[in-house]
C-alpha cells in the first residue's frame, strides 16, 4: 500500500494593464516570472520521479505572451531611465517602490540593498528631501538590485552573467543594467515552452482558472453569498450574470488549447470557489476535475471531519467525489497551510521532516488520495533562497520514500479509484467555506454595485445598438470580474499598492463607457477605497482671496489664505515619472471659487494641453478651457447628456494658470461641500489628474467665514 500524494501549485497574476494609460503599470508578472514560474519546473525536473500539477491562469499566461512581445511595465521603464537623467519625481517613485521586496529574505542578503534602505529609512516622510541625500550611482544601483533579488537564486547561480552581477553587489553599469533587464525577458520566454514540454512527458499535469479569475459563484449570482453567510450585508443590486460565469471557463479552456496545443483536465475554480449552478456549467465545458477546500467537503456532507489536525475519518477526507458528473478533490487544508505559512521559518530539513510524517501519521486505506494545493509563487519570498533548498529537499524525500507516491489529478482517475457520491455541494471558497473577502464590505458591495451599473449599461447600449462590436467593452467587463479587486477592498488584507489595484479596476469601467462613447458616471472617478477618497490639502484656506487672474503671481498676498496642494506628495505607484503639475491652490470669497495650477514644466510645452476641471458633487459639471481661447466653458450634464451653457471669461495661463468661477453660474450654495479633480488632456485623453487618485473637498462657507477666521 502507498499513499498517494497530489501536489497543485497554482500560478496567478491579475490582469495588470491600465486600459486609460495604454500600459502595465505593476511588474508582479514579469518579477514572478523570472523568481517563481520558471524555476519552479527546473527544479522539479531534478526529480524525474516526482509528479506535480500546476495551475495556470489565463490572465497570466496572457501577460507573460504579451511580455514575450515587447510589452513593458511602469517599474521597467523607470528602471531604463539612465540613472543622469532621473528627474525628481522618477526618483521619489524608485524611493518609494524599488524596495516592494520581502527585507529580510530579498533586501538583506545584499548589504549594498540593505545599506540604501536604511538610508532611505524603513518607514519615510517627505521622498522630495530624501532623494537629495542620494547620488546618481546610488538610484543605478537600485535600479539593478530591485530587479536582481527578484530573479530565482537558481538562476543566479546557473547564469554567468546573473552570478558575476550578484558578486559585484554595487557600483553597477548603465550596459549592466540593461543586460538585466534582458536577461529577464529570456528567462520568460523560456516558461511556456517547458509547461509544455513537462506536460507532454507527463511528469507534470497543467490545469485551469476561468480566464481573469472571478469568483464565479458571485458572477453567477452575487447575493449566493447569503447561504454561507446569512448575516452578510448585501450589495445595492443583485448581480446575476450566469453567462458570463459561461464565458469565463470557455474562453479560459479554448486560450489554454491555443497556448499548448491540448485541452485541459482540471479545473482550479478561482480560490476554489463552488457551487452547484458552477459545476454543472463546468461539467457542459468538458472538464473532468475540480478541487476545493476541504471545509467545503465538511459542510456539504453535514459532517465534522477534523479535530484540531487531526482527521476523524480519513476514509472520507481523503476520497475522490462526484456531483453532476464532475470529480472533486478536497485539498488537505492543514498540510497546505504548513508550506504556504509555516515552513517557510522553519529550517529546511526539518520542515520537510515535519511534513513527511504528517503523511505517514495518516490513518489510511489503498487509494486513498491526499491533495495538496496551495498559491505557487508567493510563499516562497519568505523562504531562505526563495524556497529553493525546501523544494529540493522536498522533492528528494518523495522521490526516495517507498511508501508515498506523488500523482498529479488525472492520472489518479485513470486508475479507476473509487468515487464517491456528493448530494449536495455548499457554496464557498477555500478561505472559511464562504465569500467573505470579496461581497459584504462597505467598499466590497461598492465594487459590486459599480460593475452592476456598467454591466447594466453596455447591456442597454448593446440592444439600442445590436449591429455593433462591442468586443472589446465586454473585455474590460470580463476583467473586472476578476477577483483580484476585491480582494484589497475592505480590510482583510493590505499591500502598499492597494491605490493601483483601486484604480486600475475603476479604469476598466470607465473604459466600458469609453468603448460605447459615453460619458462614464461621476463616481469611478473617486477612489472606493474609503481611505484614499478625500484628498486632505497642505494648507487650508485661512480667509477670502481676491486675485487678479492674470496668469501671474502679481504680489504675495494675492494667493496667501488660499487652500494648497503639493502634487508631488500624491506620487505613489500610479503617478506619472514626470508630472506636469507641482502644486494647486484653491480659494474663495463669497461670490467667487479660484483655482490656480503651476506647472512643472515649461510653460511652452504646458500650452499644448487642454485643461479640464471635473467637479462631481453636489452637481455633476466640467469646466473645460482649451490653449488658446479667452475662456473656459462650463458644460453641465443633465439626463446623461453634457450640454454647454456657460462660458467663464476670467481664465488666464501665463506663467502659472488661473480661473476665477461664478459661484451662482455653477449652482453651489453656501455651506455646501463641492468635490473636484483637475485632468491635463491631449487629443481629449487624460495624461494628468491632480490629484493622481482621489479628489479635492472644498466647503463653501457662509458670508462670515473671513471675519470667524481673524477671532
Amino acid at each position: 500500500m502507498s499513499i498517494n500524494l497530489a501536489i497543485l501549485w497554482h500560478m496567478h497574476q491579475p490582469y495588470y494593464f491600465d486600459p486609460l494609460k495604454n500600459k502595465f503599470i505593476l511588474p508582479w508578472v514579469r518579477l514572478h516570472a523570472t523568481k517563481d514560474y520558471l524555476d519552479m519546473l527546473l527544479i522539479l525536473e531534478e526529480f524525474q520521479d516526482v509528479k506535480v500539477t500546476f495551475n495556470v491562469v489565463p490572465s497570466l499566461l496572457k501577460q507573460i505572451r504579451e511580455y514575450e512581445n515587447g510589452a513593458t511595465d511602469l517599474f521597467m521603464e523607470i528602471t531604463l531611465i539612465p540613472a543622469e537623467e532621473l528627474k525628481d519625481e522618477q526618483k521619489i517613485f524608485i524611493l518609494e517602490n524599488f524596495f516592494l521586496a520581502n527585507w529580510q529574505t530579498m533586501i538583506y542578503p545584499f548589504p549594498r540593498y540593505r545599506e540604501l534602505l536604511e538610508k532611505r529609512g524603513k518607514s519615510y516622510g517627505d521622498l522630495s528631501k530624501t532623494i537629495k541625500k542620494f547620488t546618481t550611482q546610488e538610484f543605478r544601483d537600485l535600479q539593478v538590485l530591485f530587479n536582481l533579488v527578484w530573479i530565482d537564486p537558481l538562476h543566479r547561480e546557473n547564469d554567468k552573467f546573473l552570478k558575476e552581477l550578484e558578486r559585484k553587489g554595487r557600483e553597477y553599469t548603465e550596459e549592466e543594467k540593461n543586460l538585466l533587464i534582458n536577461k529577464q525577458i529570456e528567462i520568460l520566454k523560456k516558461i511556456i515552452p517547458l509547461y509544455k514540454k513537462m506536460t507532454l512527458s507527463k511528469q507534470i499535469e497543467l490545469s485551469v482558472s476561468p480566464f481573469y479569475h472571478p469568483i464565479l459563484p458571485l458572477i453567477y449570482d452575487n447575493f449566493k453569498a447569503k447561504e454561507p453567510m446569512p448575516n452578510v450585508v448585501l450589495p445595492k443590486y443583485r448581480f446575476i450574470a450566469p453567462e458570463d460565469a459561461k464565458k469565463q471557463i470557455n474562453r479560459a479552456i479554448e486560450y489554454f488549447e491555443k497556448t499548448f496545443g491540448f485541452k485541459p483536465h482540471g479545473m482550479w475554480p478561482s480560490e476554489g470557489s463552488v457551487s452547484e449552478e458552477v459545476i454543472e456549467l463546468i461539467r457542459d465545458s468538458k472538464i473532468s476535475w475540480i478541487a476545493t477546500d476541504e471545509e467545503i467537503l465538511s459542510k456539504s456532507l453535514g459532517e465534522k471531519l477534523r479535530e484540531g489536525d487531526r482527521v476523524l475519518a480519513p476514509e472520507k477526507f481523503y476520497s475522490v467525489y462526484e456531483f453532476k458528473g464532475v470529480k472533486i478533490f478536497f485539498r488537505d487544508k492543514i498540510l497546505s497551510d504548513l508550506i504556504g505559512f509555516v515552513y517557510s521559518g522553519w529550517q529546511h530539513n526539518y520542515a520537510v521532516n515535519d511534513f513527511i510524517g504528517r503523511l505517514k501519521k495518516i490513518s489510511y486505506k489503498d487509494n486513498i488520495i491526499i491533495p495538496v494545493i496551495l498559491d505557487g509563487e508567493n510563499a516562497w519570498e519568505y523562504y531562505e533562497k526563495d524556497g529553493l533548498d525546501f523544494l529540493r529537499t522536498l522533492y528528494k524525500s518523495l522521490s526516495e520514500d517507498k511508501e508515498i507516491r506523488t500523482v498529479t489529478f488525472s492520472e489518479y482517475l485513470s486508475e479507476n479509484p473509487p468515487v464517491k457520491s456528493l448530494r449536495r455541494v455548499f457554496p464557498g471558497s477555500w478561505i472559511n467555506a464562504n465569500f467573505s473577502i470579496w461581497i459584504g464590505h462597505e467598499e466590497d458591495n461598492l465594487s459590486w454595485d459599480y460593475l452592476y451599473q456598467t454591466r447594466q449599461d453596455l447591456i442597454k447600449y448593446q440592444n439600442e445598438n445590436p449591429s455593433k462590436d462591442l468586443s472589446n467593452a465586454w473585455e474590460e467587463i470580463y476583467i473586472a470580474e476578476g477577483s483580484d479587486w476585491n480582494w484589497w477592498y475592505g480590510d482583510e488584507h493590505y499591500t502598499e499598492t492597494k491605490d493601483v489595484f483601486d484604480e486600475i479596476y475603476r479604469h476598466h469601467l470607465i473604459n466600458v463607457y469609453r468603448e460605447i462613447g459615453k460619458e462614464p458616471p461621476s463616481y469611478l472617478y473617486a477612489p472606493i477605497s474609503k481611505k484614499m477618497r478625500e484628498i486632505k490639502p497642505d494648507i487650508e484656506p485661512k480667509g477670502f482671496i481676491y486675485p487678479k487672474i492674470d496668469g501671474k503671481v502679481t504680489g504675495y498676498f494675492e494667493w496667501l489664505e488660499a487652500g494648497k496642494y503639493v502634487l508631488k506628495r500624491f506620487g505613489g505607484s500610479m503617478h506619472k515619472s514626470e508630472g506636469l503639475l507641482s502644486e494647486l491652490y484653491y480659494g474663495f470669497n463669497k461670490k467667487f471659487l479660484y483655482i490656480r495650477l503651476d506647472p512643472s514644466c515649461p510653460i511652452e510645452d504646458f500650452k499644448d494641453f487642454s485643461i479640464q476641471i471635473q467637479i462631481i458633487e453636489p452637481v455633476r459639471m466640467k469646466i473645460l478651457w482649451r490653449y488658446p481661447e479667452e475662456f473656459a466653458q462650463i458644460i453641465k450634464q443633465e439626463n446623461e447628456e453634457w450640454i454647454k451653457n456657460y462660458e467663464i471669461e476670467n481664465v488666464a495661463l501665463d506663467s502659472i494658470f488661473e480661473i476665477e468661477i461664478p459661484l451662482e453660474t455653477i449652482g453651489i450654495k453656501e455651506e455646501e461641500n463641492i468635490y473636484l479633480f483637475v485632468e491635463i488632456l491631449m487629443n481629449n485623453h487624460t495624461i494628468e489628474r491632480a490629484p493622481s487618485v482621489g479628489f479635492i473637498k472644498i466647503h463653501v462657507p457662509n458670508p462670515e467665514f473671513d471675519k470667524l477666521m481673524w477671532l
